[in-house]
């Protein structure tokens, strides 16, 4: 897999059958190593680089929004039920653009996060949210020791 806009990490990799596994340390199982996956697990390892508990991480799991279910890549709960950090991660040749945003955006609605993250791994994207506001602003970077909301 191609190098990321990560700081290099040591994953645990397998193959089988012509197919490439990697191990995700949060659903602790090997997963299809996707150009996606590898985005999502470059994100993980980055986080829990920076300090943050992988008891507050959770991955690809479903949810419901305007009456569609979706998954969310990656999602940092915060404290009294809140969600810290919401990330949309696509492989390294989707470009960021404004339907990825808005497919976060959408999200958002289910989530109410703090912060949105959108990533293809090459290029990364912050938001604050201002709930009172009902805007948001792009930041240069997350701010860690606010994800312990």
């Amino acid at each position: 897999m191609q190098a990321l806009a990560f700081p290099p990490f040591g994953f645990k990799t397998k193959s089988s059958e012509n197919k490439r596994y990697i191990f995700d340390v949060i659903r602790k199982k090997f997963v299809l190593l996707t150009p996606e996956e590898w985005v999502r697990q470059h994100v993980l390892s980055d986080l829990i680089d920076k300090g943050i508990s992988k008891t507050r991480l959770s991955v690809e799991k479903q949810f419901e929004v305007m009456g569609q279910k979706k998954r969310f890549d990656v999602v940092v709960a915060g404290k009294n039920a809140s969600i810290a950090l919401l990330v949309e991660c696509k492989a390294p040749t989707i470009p960021i653009t404004q339907a990825t945003f808005d497919q976060i955006a959408r999200y958002q609605l289910a989530f109410n996060a703090t912060y949105l993250m959108l990533t293809n791994g090459m290029q990364h994207f912050y938001c604050q949210i201002d709930p009172e506001k009902q805007s948001y602003q792009f930041i240069e970077h997350l701010p860690i020791k606010e994800l312990e909301l």
